[in-house]
């Protein structure tokens, strides 16, 4: 029997659909979602880079059902961005997508409400490797103020299986990881740290066994060591995209939001 997913809710804070923000020739268009608060701004943006391991996922996937409505409400315009997945385009096909949105987001800023000097990245899990690395380095168009990683990967470089071409990682850099050692290091979040980065915010579950919580602890250490604020907030006892955590993932948004108050506000 077909696995079907669900009909998506309607999204009463969509105010931009199926924006084409660019068209890799070769490739089909890449659009985004743009969601901004009533009033005359300009906003505060925060892309949405969605998880599912490189291989999956969409746009309107989040974790948390009221993710939009809690961000717009908190005065914040949200753009969902879609980027090419790993069978469709290998690293760094992904980061110029996200770029290429951040370009389109400030080239518009003025028709769109939203405000060119305050942009923000929000990734979990894969999205959260590409999200960071954008952030990492992204300058004058495509420069990003802040980064909040909902337990996204910082060091693609030291997975195991190295010798695995058919593990997630391997198909995104296009082969064995023990191959492209120095590859993997460029699209390594942990590898691209720099004095100037932007603040940082790690949101990950302690009992996580797909990216553990130690990498992000480790990741955070070296952001810190280069003078880079960032904080780290625990999910106790969540696993990977937060399941079994003690909270409502809903505090985890609004956590989010806390800290983008104050490192853009």
């Amino acid at each position: 029997m077909a696995d079907f997913h669900p009909v998506p809710e309607p999204r009463s804070t969509l105010t931009h659909a199926n924006c084409v923000v660019s068209t890799p020739l070769g490739y089909r268009p890449l659009h985004l979602d743009l969601h901004v608060p009533p009033g005359d701004g300009p906003f505060p943006v925060l892309l949405w880079v969605h998880g599912g391991g490189w291989m999956t996922g969409s746009r309107v996937w989040t974790v948390d059902q009221r993710f939009h409505e809690r961000m717009v409400a908190r005065g914040y315009a949200v753009a969902d961005v879609d980027y090419r997945l790993a069978l469709e385009a290998t690293y760094p096909a992904q980061q110029a997508d996200v770029d290429a949105a951040v370009r389109w987001l400030r080239h518009h800023a003025e028709a769109l409400r939203i405000d060119p000097g305050r942009f923000a990245v929000l990734g979990e899990s894969a999205g959260g490797q590409i999200a960071a690395v954008a952030a990492l380095t992204g300058t004058g168009d495509t420069a990003i103020q802040a980064v909040v990683l909902w337990y996204g990967p910082a060091d693609l470089s030291t997975l195991e299986n190295q010798d695995d071409p058919f593990m997630f990682p391997a198909i995104l850099l296009g082969g064995p990881l023990a191959e492209r050692t120095a590859f993997a290091r460029l699209a390594s979040p942990m590898h691209n740290i720099h004095p100037d980065a932007p603040p940082f915010l790690l949101v990950h579950g302690t009992e996580d066994e797909t990216v553990p919580f130690a990498e992000a602890v480790a990741f955070a250490e070296a952001l810190r060591a280069q003078g880079v604020r960032c904080d780290v907030l625990p999910v106790e006892g969540a696993g990977h995209v937060f399941t079994g955590a003690s909270v409502e993932v809903g505090t985890l948004t609004e956590a989010s939001a806390d800290f983008l108050d104050d490192v853009l506000k």
